[in-house]
């Protein structure tokens, strides 16, 4: 069945396989917070963006991928409590490297081995993910980028193609919440910046929670969030 990115909170988890790398999105906790787990087709090394939530059910989805358990690397996408509620639990479990946005390390609720700037980059085993900071939803906030090889074989696959993580940062119809309009603009100029002007509109959008998007139905309406301030 052909991935959607539909998923429920307490549902099996949605898989996509490409050249390289699956995807596995799952629905955790009373948020309805999504968490991906990227899993390297050639090493088996694996990687959990956000553990938001509900610690069985998250090691249950690592070892969809790796019956053995292994998960090699936590990124939490920022700092907030509904994406980090089962971090403590998944690592002790795991032993997993847990890394984040410096600017929001200081405030998480375990310890950070590796803290993220914009421009760093990120290895699940031979796949290489970048750093996209993306200041407003918290001071720390950021995205992972993972582009899809030039020659691709796997049904669905696109050549060259960016598969984008943004936590809280950008989903369908807007980005995420800020709390003041200096946050606001911050974050519009990130986007603006660092995402719709240099990635193109096939770029497949991961939120936080939700539904998936791409960027070319988000596009058309930055003039838009620009005015009405959110």
């Amino acid at each position: 069945m052909a991935y959607s990115g539909d998923v429920v909170t307490g549902g099996p988890s949605d898989v996509r396989v490409l050249d390289g790398v699956t995807i596995r999105k799952a629905s955790v906790g009373p948020m309805d917070n999504d968490v991906y787990l990227l899993t390297c087709r050639t090493s088996g090394e694996q990687l959990l963006v956000d553990a938001a939530a509900d610690p069985d059910r998250l090691l249950a989805l690592v070892r969809e991928g790796s019956p053995a358990g292994r998960l090699d690397t936590v990124v939490t996408t920022h700092r907030h409590p509904d994406h980090t509620g089962a971090l403590e639990s998944l690592l002790a479990v795991t032993g997993a490297v847990h890394a984040c946005g410096a600017d929001d390390a200081l405030a998480m609720p375990v310890a950070v081995q590796r803290r993220l700037h914009h421009g760093d980059v990120v290895s699940v085993g031979h796949l290489v993910l970048d750093v996209v900071g993306l200041r407003g939803h918290t001071p720390g906030s950021v995205a992972l980028a993972y582009r899809e090889p030039h020659r691709v074989h796997e049904d669905g696959a696109v050549a060259g193609r960016v598969h984008l993580f943004t936590g809280d940062s950008l989903f369908p119809g807007g980005p995420g919440r800020t709390t003041d309009p200096e946050a606001f603009r911050s974050l519009m100029t990130d986007l603006e910046e660092r995402v719709f002007g240099v990635l193109d509109d096939e770029t497949w959008v991961y939120p936080g929670h939700g539904r998936d998007t791409v960027l070319g139905d988000e596009r058309p309406h930055l003039q838009e969030w620009w005015s009405r301030g959110w």
